[in-house]
């Protein structure tokens, strides 16, 4: 992870951070190519303007992973209440997996929270997506199975939440 460099999103990379999360969802069967997430997914653009977006780099500043971070009451706030920092739509592309590119970018949200004395970071996150959900809970998240919901029939999002002392 030497090479790895975790910082804001600028507007120019904007056109790979949505490359990277469509692709990096696809890859996983998560989305298809022409459904309605795969669009929202691939809007970094309003992602940026909303929330705060961050991308893990190399030294060639290819964008290697994304998240978008977002705070309660926000317009892509899911689950988060009040005192708490929601993350969302993390993505490593095919390529840079393997590397801990995803477990430096949510790292990277636990540190944010942290910074702005934030003392829960919460996320939802696909039933099925199973990796995933091993980086979170070796990272120290629970399950916040009273935040689980559907946001279409069929599709459960289970909710997690990393505590910390301030």
């Amino acid at each position: 992870m030497a090479d790895l460099i975790i910082r804001a999103a600028t507007e120019a990379d904007l056109p790979e951070v949505g490359s990277v999360t469509v692709e990096a969802y696809s890859a996983d069967g998560f989305v298809g190519a022409h459904d309605d997430y795969a669009r929202v997914l691939a809007d970094a653009a309003a992602r940026h303007r909303d929330a705060e977006v961050l991308v893990a780099t190399d030294d060639t500043d290819a964008v290697l992973g994304t998240v978008t971070v977002v705070l309660p009451g926000t317009p892509y706030a899911e689950i988060s209440q009040p005192g708490e920092l929601e993350f969302r739509m993390l993505a490593v592309s095919s390529a840079a997996r393997g590397r801990g590119v995803g477990e430096a970018l949510v790292r990277a949200v636990i540190d944010r929270a942290r910074s702005a004395g934030i003392g829960r970071v919460v996320l939802s996150s696909s039933e099925k997506m199973l990796a995933a959900h091993r980086l979170y809970e070796r990272l120290g998240f629970t399950r916040l199975p009273e935040r689980d919901w559907m946001p279409l029939p069929g599709v459960t999002l289970k909710a997690y939440a990393y505590g910390m002392p301030l």
